[in-house]
Parts: structure tokens; sequence; C-alpha cells
């Protein structure tokens, strides 16, 4: 395993392996066991990073009684493809579909998804690709604020240069208020700034499609989400939650945090929010 400033060893995981797609690509798998385990939690991360960034993550779940497998999406870590790269508009989603298959849910499948991750979560649920027990939703990209020549350049790029390579406008200072993550984050030989056109106008677009299906929303959902996302549009997560059946889908705003709400100083109150709505149900 590289050992990244982000994750050290301070919980590594317990089994790594590379993973082939039904389209050929190795995906890099991260499985951390439990002891009799209620469930599986099944991460995928955001934009530019990469699975080991949530070691700290996958031990609280598995504190909580669960095994927790993560991988690296195609474009990231250890995984096949460009930096930022993306073949098909709905390969990411196909990826989750796929691993969610195999991969043992050892009674209830958790599946967890930040920003990126989250969209294509949510767009897997969405399309009926996946159906997992429960979905959680850190800081999801369900909208993203362009000015009018990025909307221009997403609605031509992709048709004429879909594999174009650009930045990804990720700026390391506004993902935590924690200096140590930002700082873990810049030194991170596996964390990229690179995103394609095909990519750009699926995280553009994707949300939209998402929101439109909030109100046949049927998973148990919670929707944890920043108030000062410097990232992604807050709003998104807001006309999601407006639009969703209450009963099914909880929202939980943190006011004063930035986008990686799991690397808050504070992120115990996250963790808190998460563990309650876990909690089964009295009576």
């Amino acid at each position: 395993m590289i050992t990244t400033p982000q994750n050290g060893h301070a919980f590594a995981p317990t089994g790594e392996h590379l993973w082939r797609a039904a389209d050929g690509t190795r995906l890099a798998i991260y499985d951390w066991k439990s002891v009799a385990p209620r469930g599986t939690a099944l991460i995928v991360h955001g934009l530019g990073e990469h699975a080991l960034r949530y070691n700290h993550v996958a031990a609280w779940f598995v504190s909580q009684g669960y095994a927790v497998r993560a991988y690296d999406q195609f474009g990231h870590g250890h995984s096949d493809g460009p930096r930022g790269g993306l073949v098909r508009d709905l390969q990411l989603c196909e990826h989750l579909a796929q691993l969610a298959a195999v991969t043992d849910a050892h009674g209830r499948l958790l599946v967890v998804g930040h920003s990126l991750g989250g969209l294509v979560a949510a767009s897997a649920v969405a399309r009926r690709l996946i159906a997992p027990d429960r979905l959680l939703l850190s800081s999801p990209a369900l909208a993203v604020d362009t000015q009018a020549w990025q909307r221009i350049a997403l609605a031509v790029l992709p048709k004429i240069l879909p594999s174009l390579r650009v930045g990804n406008g990720v700026q390391p200072q506004f993902i935590s208020h924690d200096e140590t993550v930002v700082n873990a984050y810049r030194d991170d030989p596996l964390v990229h700034d690179r995103i394609c056109a095909r990519l750009g106008a699926f995280v553009a677009s994707e949300g939209e499609f998402v929101r439109t299906a909030a109100a046949e929303w049927t998973i148990d959902t919670l929707l944890a989400f920043a108030g000062d996302d410097r990232l992604v549009a807050a709003r998104g997560s807001r006309e999601f939650l407006a639009r969703a059946p209450a009963k099914i889908v909880r929202g939980r705003c943190f006011e004063s945090m930035y986008h990686e709400i799991f690397n808050e100083p504070d992120q115990a109150r996250v963790l808190d929010a998460v563990a309650e709505w876990l909690r089964p149900p009295q009576g």
C-alpha cells in the first residue's frame, strides 16, 4: 500500500486487490474487516482524490459494526484510466453497480458517496442501477456553479474533444478548515487536479437528473452537506431535499463547514448525526 501523509498506517485496509470491471478496467479495491458485521459500507470517493483518504471514516464504520469496502474510481488513485478521464457518460455509475453486485453486504448494504462519489451513487440509485438498503450522501455534487463561458464549453467540448483534460478547479484551501488536512491533500501523490470534458459534462448535467428523480426516491437516505461549500453548490442538496419524501430522505446541513465534512475539525458532529441515523428505530 502506498502511504500518503493523509492516511499513514493508522487504520490500513485489511485487504487490497485489483478488480476487473465488465469493460476491462482494473479498479483498486480496499477492504476493512469487522467482527460479526451488521452490514457493509461501500465508500465512493470524490473528484481528484482516492479511497485511502477515507481510512478514518472506515475506522469509524468498523467501530459501528460495519465491514467496509472502498475503491479508487476510474482515473483516480491506483485504478486504470487517465487522471480525471471518462470513457462513457455513465461509466462511473456502471462500475459502482458492478462492484456493489459482487460485494458481500453481510445482510445490509450501505453506500457512502462524497462529492463526485455522492453524485455517482445518487445517479446509480436514480437510474435503478443499484438498490442499497441505505444511502449516505456527503456534500454530493448535485449542482455546480458555472459561468456563461463554462456552460458553453461544457455544451461543445464533450462533442468534439471529450477526452480533453483541464484543471478541475478544486481549491484545496476550501476542502476543510483543518490546515493539516489541506496540507496533506496538497502533498498527497495520489491526488490530482484533472478533469476531462466528458466528466465535466457529467457533473454539470447529472445533478439535474438526480434532483428531478428526488420525488420518486425510495431508498432510505441521509444527505449531509456543508453550508459553506465553495466546491459544489449547496443549493443542489437543498433542492433535492425539498423534492424528496421527508419520510425517506433525511437532510442535515452543517452551516459553517467546508466541503469535506468528514475532515472538518468538528467532524464528530457529522459522525454523531450519521450514528443517530443508523440507529434502529425504538419500539
